[in-house]
């Protein structure tokens, strides 16, 4: 189907940015603000909670607005701004701000979803999410291992750099380049339906 190899690439990166997160955040806010359990909590709370109201309230209504691609546009943008503003704050305070700006990432998700559905036949819904459930299986695999070594070799203090953020950078690259395919794939109209 036209363009669903680079929806489902831009699935794949997103998914594998995403791992940076999972796999890196806990490590890297007690290695640089020296955060513990109870703060980490109430951090990813507010992301929980800007997840919630992005993706239960604003996305429906940004792709009444502006319609799906410009909306997953907008997440990935704001996934490339958001894993920036991590890696790059100094302080505690200045990430806790950041979340604003990251939680524009999960307006991705549910246009991106719409924008696949619509480039299969109703018996191949199956085939396309066990495609996606592959993917985000295969980055959950990957991910970990990438990230978490990223952040290892970024703090070992004989390479003469010592980069916490780096596991961030480098899920703001994938976010980048998930936005460039996403607009190249997504630049020719979308089909109403597959016939």
């Amino acid at each position: 189907r036209k363009g669903l190899i680079g929806m489902v690439s831009v699935y794949g990166l997103y998914m594998l940015a995403h791992q940076a997160l999972q796999s890196t955040f806990v490590l890297y806010t007690a290695h640089r603000y020296g955060w513990d359990a109870r703060t980490v909590g109430l951090m990813l709370a507010g992301v929980g909670a800007c997840t919630i109201l992005v993706q239960g309230v604003l996305v429906r209504m940004a792709v009444q607005r502006w319609g799906e691609r410009r909306t997953l546009l907008l997440g990935l943008t704001g996934g490339a701004l958001g894993f920036t503003a991590y890696a790059l704050a100094g302080t505690g305070a200045a990430i806790m701000a950041s979340v604003p700006v990251f939680g524009l990432m999960f307006f991705t998700g549910p246009p991106l979803q719409g924008l696949m559905s619509r480039r299969v036949q109703p018996n191949e819904f199956g085939l396309l999410q066990g495609t996606n459930a592959s993917v985000m299986g295969i980055t959950g695999i990957i991910g970990p291992l990438l990230f978490t070594q990223v952040f290892a070799y970024f703090l070992r203090p004989h390479h003469g750099v010592s980069v916490p953020g780096a596991p961030f950078f480098l899920g703001a690259g994938l976010m980048a380049g998930a936005f460039v395919v996403a607009w190249r794939v997504t630049r020719v109209a979308t089909p109403a339906a597959v016939t």
